[in-house]
């Protein structure tokens, strides 16, 4: 005779799973537990959010979705893949020195806080065309993100540059980080 899966066991594991999901995009947000608490005005307390984290407490939908503004990300990421193994994210070393252009796979860093100093119609296009590529990597650092010679293309016509001057006027709108 079947018995019917151990939902209290199947809930825990799941619950593990969405916890390492919040944990790893914290962690690639650069941010302390204390330090969600504070810009969350509270709401996130770092006890609840460790909690969550362990997979020890399950989060409800509408605060997966504050949580999610709060660290500036889509809903969908904090949340694990079915059927897909979880692995440790790649997170981007802040501190290495950028690839040199030609170097490589890699072509650029671009600096993603930078994008909002930008005038329109460039804010609006590089904005939407960087989140559609983090969240296609499931790169959430916030800071920076490199950017590789296919996309190099993609984001040459979103600015009307030849691909070749892509490079060049990235760095006239101050989004290049330099090596």
């Amino acid at each position: 005779m079947n018995e019917a899966p151990d939902v209290e066991a199947i809930d825990s594991g799941y619950a593990r799973r969405v916890g390492a999901r919040l944990r790893a995009i914290r962690k690639q947000k650069r941010l302390s537990l204390q330090e969600v608490e504070s810009s969350s005005g509270q709401e996130f307390k770092a006890s609840v959010l460790g909690a969550y984290e362990r997979g020890e407490r399950a989060i409800s939908v509408p605060r997966l979705q504050r949580l999610a503004a709060s660290y500036n990300v889509p809903v969908d990421q904090l949340l694990p893949r079915d059927g897909v193994p979880e692995r440790a994210p790649d997170v981007i070393d802040l501190d290495a020195p950028a690839p040199e252009p030609d170097d490589g796979p890699l072509a650029l860093v671009i600096e993603l806080r930078r994008i909002e100093e930008l005038e329109e119609p460039e804010r609006s296009l590089l904005r939407r065309y960087l989140e559609m590529i983090q969240v296609q990597r499931g790169d959430f650092n916030g800071r920076v993100l490199t950017v590789r010679r296919d996309d190099l293309r993609a984001i040459a016509c979103l600015l009307g540059a030849e691909p070749d001057h892509a490079r060049r006027r990235l760095a006239e709108l101050g989004l290049r980080v330099s090596a």
